[in-house]
């Protein structure tokens, strides 16, 4: 049940105005004779940005010469926050409360926003209170749906209150910050799908809808919206991607793009948005999707794109795993490796013919690379595909390889990845961890990586079933 009555925290103001530096006084009777901090938030993180000594009578300031980025802050007293406000266009205000009830008794002085975020805060305290009869009713597992009926009726009563009072404030004060709050968590409602001549209707129509409108209600170039104490800038970008696209590096690829083209009109959203992506695929679990991480290295920080905040070091770090991950790629074709075998000679995993080539590299002193290859050698012995196994020991030790060899029972191909022809297998493929596992076919492309051993049948069961449908297809 989505409960749209309680946004308490997601509650700001204003426009952005010239303004020199910002003035924010405080009086909270009960407090005395202490050390205030400003916070704020940025993401999922929280952040100090001022201090001020509060007197005897519980009266202090925040002052600075440079204007605060817009965004919910908050009040911080011995490591333990107080309450939130705003601060957005007007950065010269006071407020002023007791510790008794901070949010009913605020006095705001110099600012309609922090009058609306406060106003606001009541107001939801107030609806919850009259919700709470009837949600106690909505969440009891021993009552059947039709005794909840009357308690459905009358919550989404307090519900319409809810949304009236935010469509009043978005109507009334549209350039607040609060109505962009209230606007961005409003749910886009997709229309219907339309009826084609012969009654029929275009059933992918409402998703493309939902892809050209999901951010009618959310700016991308707002950096406000970084500064929530719910990462809502995150959120969106997550259920953008996650939802609305299939997990295939191109598709993907398109989906970023729309995304930065709206959030670079402001460099701190573009900073953002770009970043919060890189993340997001940098290690991701969907095999495949690190091409979407190298194409974003290579769209905005090897173009030299971010270079306004990103530093050596960083594009550095970057560019070494962007490097590394290309290098073997699904759908690419995979590197040959030429190394010595126990006895010493040289064996090309390209002399491998058969259907599918396994390539598994491994450490000889890694503890899952322990749990793993027993698997392999056990299902690698039932024979059920047309395949090889093509094993690299990353040790230097030929005596180690040789005790794995006959430990494991690996009926394999194994050598030794130190004594190559072709220059370090870390060169070539991504194997950072230990095991890697790729799949290659019969013309060495790359069609899997870093599966886990108990996945690979399921893997090559989906990938035949799937390659006969293309052939039939062609038919």
């Amino acid at each position: 049940m989505r409960l749209l009555l309680f946004s308490l925290l997601l509650l700001t103001a204003g426009p952005v105005v010239a303004q020199t530096g910002y003035r924010i006084d405080f009086k909270v009777d009960g407090l005395k004779d202490t050390t205030a901090y400003l916070g704020y938030y940025y993401g999922e993180s929280t952040f100090v940005k001022d201090t001020a000594k509060v007197d005897s009578k519980g009266q202090f300031v925040f002052e600075g010469k440079k204007a605060l980025d817009q965004g919910v802050y908050f009040l911080v007293l011995d490591k333990t926050r107080l309450f939130d406000f705003v601060v957005s266009g007007d950065q010269q205000f006071s407020l002023a409360t007791n510790t008794t009830d901070y949010f009913k008794n605020m006095v705001v002085t110099g600012d309609q926003d922090n009058k609306l975020f406060f106003e606001n805060m009541v107001f939801n305290m107030e609806r919850h209170k009259e919700a709470e009869p009837f949600i106690k009713v909505l969440q009891d597992s021993a009552l059947k749906d039709d005794q909840k009926k009357a308690a459905r009726e009358e919550f989404n009563k307090v519900n319409d209150k809810v949304m009236a009072y935010q469509d009043g404030v978005i109507a009334q004060h549209p350039a607040t910050l609060t109505a962009r709050i209230f606007k961005a968590n409003k749910p886009i409602r997709v229309p219907d799908p339309p009826k084609r001549a012969d009654g029929s209707i275009d059933s992918t129509f409402q998703l493309k809808w939902y892809r050209e409108h999901f951010f009618d209600n959310f700016d991308l170039a707002d950096d406000a919206m970084i500064r929530m104490p719910r990462p809502i800038y995150q959120q969106k970008i997550n259920e953008y991607l996650d939802k609305l696209f299939v997990p295939q590096p191109d598709s993907l690829k398109k989906a970023i793009s729309n995304i930065v083209s709206r959030a670079k009109k402001n460099q701190e959203t573009y900073k953002y948005s770009v970043w919060a992506c890189v993340v997001k695929y940098q290690a991701h679990e969907i095999m495949g999707l690190d091409e979407v991480y190298v194409n974003l290295y290579d769209t905005y920080f090897a173009t030299g794109e971010m270079n306004f905040w990103a530093n050596d070091k960083m594009r550095k770090n970057l560019k070494d795993a962007a490097d590394r991950m290309r290098k073997s790629l699904v759908g690419k074709p995979g590197a040959n490796l030429i190394m010595q075998d126990v006895n010493k000679s040289p064996r090309s995993m390209y002399d491998i013919k058969n259907k599918y080539t396994l390539l598994y590299i491994f450490d000889p002193d890694c503890g899952h690379c322990k749990e793993e290859t027993p698997k392999l050698s056990s299902w690698y012995k039932k024979k059920k595909y047309d395949l090889e196994v093509y094993a690299v020991s990353l040790d230097t030790s030929m005596a180690k390889m040789k005790e794995w060899i006959k430990t494991m029972d690996m009926k394999w191909i194994t050598v030794n990845g130190p004594r190559t022809y072709v220059g370090p297998v870390q060169d070539l493929y991504d194997c950072a961890t230990t095991p890697s596992l790729y799949i290659l076919d019969n013309r060495k492309k790359i069609i899997a990586k870093k599966l886990p051993v108990d996945k690979v049948e399921d893997f090559l069961q989906q990938h035949e079933r799937v390659e006969k449908a293309k052939a039939a297809r062609k038919l």
